[in-house]
């Protein structure tokens, strides 16, 4: 193992995985790559020194975790996605396949990201101050996040709120709201929403207000 890596206890992790890879900015010499008890990183995973991940990872197959993220507990992330560096990431977020999670994005806790999920941080690429302007989205609590969503830059994604599937996100979304379209608009209430199976009238219940 490693010297600049510190494991929790029972974390398995598998032989082709790569731990405390040495990113080449210059301000991360000496970094530690830090992660809780009970990991299980699955093969082709990379993750860099110079993140801090709580108790319960569990990654699928060739995730990339950059550097300078803050990931807690019972994080879960499928096969091929990529978190960039300079992320926040609470407890009990799940980011599904094929993501990518821009640098400088903030997910907050219970938060969940469906697959293909691209996140952006550049509100003018190109530009000479593009680097001083850069900041990804803010996925509040509990948000969910559909399938194929792009969501730009400085955008707030508002607590318990769903985001429908190929929506691109350009404005902030409410708490409590369902959104979706290009550009995703406001369609309704988290508690106004019904099953299609018709199995429950509530499927988000305990979410929001219920009148």
């Amino acid at each position: 193992m490693k010297k600049n890596i510190i494991l929790g206890k029972n974390c398995k992790i598998d032989k082709t995985a790569k731990l405390g890879i040495i990113s080449g900015r210059s301000t991360l010499k000496g970094a530690l790559l830090v992660i809780g008890e009970k990991a299980i990183v699955r093969s082709g995973t990379v993750v860099y020194a110079g993140t801090r991940i709580g108790k319960n990872l569990q990654t699928g197959h060739n995730v990339v975790i950059r550097e300078e993220n803050e990931i807690g507990d019972n994080f879960q992330i499928w096969s091929n996605s990529v978190i960039d560096y300079g992320c926040k990431i609470g407890a009990n977020v799940k980011i599904h396949s094929n993501c990518y999670i821009a640098q400088y994005t903030i997910i907050e806790d219970n938060a969940f990201l469906a697959p293909g999920v691209i996140t952006a941080n550049d509100p003018h690429p190109g530009c000479k101050y593009s680097k001083k302007c850069m900041h990804g989205p803010t996925v509040k609590k509990g948000a969910q996040i559909g399938c194929n969503v792009t969501i730009l830059p400085l955008i707030t994604i508002g607590e318990n709120s769903l985001i429908g599937a190929g929506s691109v996100v350009t404005k902030d979304i409410p708490a409590n709201s369902v959104a979706y379209g290009n550009p995703a608009k406001v369609k309704k209430k988290i508690n106004q929403l019904r099953c299609p199976l018709g199995i429950t009238d509530k499927p988000y219940k305990g979410v929001g207000v219920y009148r």
